[in-house]
């Protein structure tokens, strides 16, 4: 159950993210509202997968999550580039996040 928290929190987490791009600095109403709001929930879902997680592990998949995600979200939203460079490093990012799921219990 805890790393179904973990999950969500990092898909609030790339929501965020994205809905920081989409309120251009937080100068769109809707977007920034739904912004603050994936924000909050994030942080939320974060703190309950923390409490049987240990915090590196937990940390660095949520991040690992929100930066995959928003990278490919750059990439299909925002016409970012795809280069053999990125999607290396992505790759990396992707068997990092596996790794500790898979050595932690």
């Amino acid at each position: 159950m805890h790393w179904i928290l973990l999950l969500i929190a990092g898909l609030f987490e790339i929501s965020w993210a994205v809905g920081l791009k989409l309120s251009h600095g937080f100068s769109q109403l809707i977007p920034s509202v739904i912004t603050v709001i994936c924000m909050v929930l994030s942080f939320y879902f974060l703190a309950l997968a923390l409490k049987n997680l240990p915090l590196g592990t937990a940390y660095a998949i949520w991040t690992g999550i929100g930066t995959l995600g928003t990278v490919i979200f750059g990439i299909i939203l925002f016409r970012e580039p795809i280069t053999a460079m990125r999607l290396l490093c992505i790759g990396l990012i992707l068997c990092g996040i596996t790794g500790l799921k898979l050595i932690t219990h």
